[in-house]
């Protein structure tokens, strides 16, 4: 690779090719497979300032790193390449949980009769050759791992098609999601490619990707010490968690959703089962195997009745104003302390009470500014519900001067 090339903008992340140990003092020392972020072009377009992961910075040669670019999902990351992209439907992530497997209350809804789209009828050579792709497409975007680095230490979350486990990379803890390499895989490979577009402090970060020739696919996140936010509100409950910790939890959630819909991203499975918590209580988006781009049209196959938006449900309208709906559920959960949504409700009778505009009541102690937040974005026309970037701004509103009050 020539080092002269186009200059690449301040906050640019890379990754480190080669080891290289620097001869001058200001230069920055990193190994192979190091993350760095690029802070400003120097004079000479073969060298660049840039930062590691603990702030320290220096100078460093531009043709010893790669850009990490984000992995545009296609045909090259499925596993039966013959299939195009548009062909494939997508059914509900089977480690949606991720840390509490065993959960039911998602409900999903069958609402058509086609399989879920995980396409079963997959013969050994067409298996390894999409691997390969993935693989290739993983590496050349700078985002492949190498497994000599990762030790996996133990389960923390168990799904139908692998587990989700604590483990070590490079010195940091980190979550892995480990995945069979069978049908499954395709919509992970997906869930990793969408993973690599998106970059923000409330949304659960990729680290990289392992796909291994003879049947292993790995996706290694950063690990969430506390779980899920459904756990850690139903563990916890209200003597511990006061009006201001619930607040940042939605905000958390709100700003990581105000990102997405800014990136013309809809997530379509918006729940606090979806939220994981951090060491330092961060609550941060999660989960993005039903992830798509706003214009795509791609079926879902099931859906959490309770949580998806009635045009969603009906019509397979998905928008960020269908995500905006899925938010004030969340809202609910979050000030109820972790209940189900509509309690004592069949779920048979959700859908069609909702359809005729029924609200679900204020938890108990929720203050009515929130409660207010919750029933616009249950609003059944789509086009009246608030932007996340009005609702941003509408629960900083009530931090800053009705929290307290």
């Amino acid at each position: 690779m020539s080092a002269i090339q186009a200059a690449w903008p301040s906050g640019t992340e890379c990754i480190a090719k080669y080891n290289f140990h620097g001869t001058a003092e200001q230069d920055l020392p990193f190994c192979k497979g190091d993350v760095l972020t690029i802070v400003a072009v120097t004079k000479d377009p073969n060298w660049y300032k840039a930062k590691n992961k603990v702030g320290r910075e220096g100078i460093i040669p531009a043709n010893y790193v790669q850009k990490r670019e984000g992995v545009k999902a296609g045909t090259k990351l499925s596993l039966m390449p013959t299939v195009p992209a548009a062909g494939l439907t997508w059914g509900r992530d089977p480690l949606h949980t991720w840390l509490e497997a065993g959960i039911t209350e998602s409900e999903p809804l069958h609402y058509t009769s086609d399989a879920d789209g995980l396409c079963t009828r997959l013969i050994k050579p067409k298996v390894m050759e999409g691997t390969v792709a993935a693989q290739d497409e993983f590496f050349r975007s700078g985002w492949a791992l190498n497994m000599k680095d990762l030790k996996l230490l133990q389960t923390i979350g168990k799904g139908e098609f692998g587990d989700v486990m604590l483990g070590d990379y490079r010195g940091n803890k980190v979550a892995v999601k480990c995945i069979k390499n069978d049908a499954t895989a395709q919509a992970f490979l997906a869930e990793a490619s969408v993973m690599t577009q998106l970059r923000h402090s409330n949304l659960v970060q990729l680290l990289g990707v392992i796909v291994e020739e003879k049947g292993g696919l790995y996706i290694v996140t950063e690990y969430m010490a506390k779980g899920s936010l459904v756990d850690y509100l139903r563990s916890r409950g209200r003597s511990v968690l006061g009006g201001d910790c619930l607040l940042k939890f939605s905000l958390d959630v709100c700003e990581a959703m105000e990102y997405l819909e800014g990136n013309n991203f809809v997530h379509r499975d918006l729940a606090a089962r979806n939220v994981l918590v951090s060491e330092d209580n961060v609550a941060k988006v999660s989960d993005f195997g039903l992830t798509k781009e706003a214009s795509s049209t791609q079926d879902t196959g099931k859906l959490p009745v309770k949580w998806t938006a009635p045009e969603a449900l009906r019509e397979k309208k998905f928008s960020t104003k269908s995500d905006v709906w899925s938010f004030g559920i969340l809202l609910w959960e979050i000030y109820s302390f972790g209940r189900v949504p509509y309690p004592r409700i069949p779920l048979k009778d959700v859908v069609p009470r909702v359809e005729k505009g029924y609200k679900m009541d204020a938890p108990d102690g929720c203050p009515p500014a929130v409660y207010e937040v919750m029933k616009n974005c249950w609003h059944l026309d789509a086009a009246t519900r608030p932007s996340f970037l009005q609702l941003r701004e509408q629960l900083e509103h009530i931090k800053t001067h009705e929290l307290h009050l």
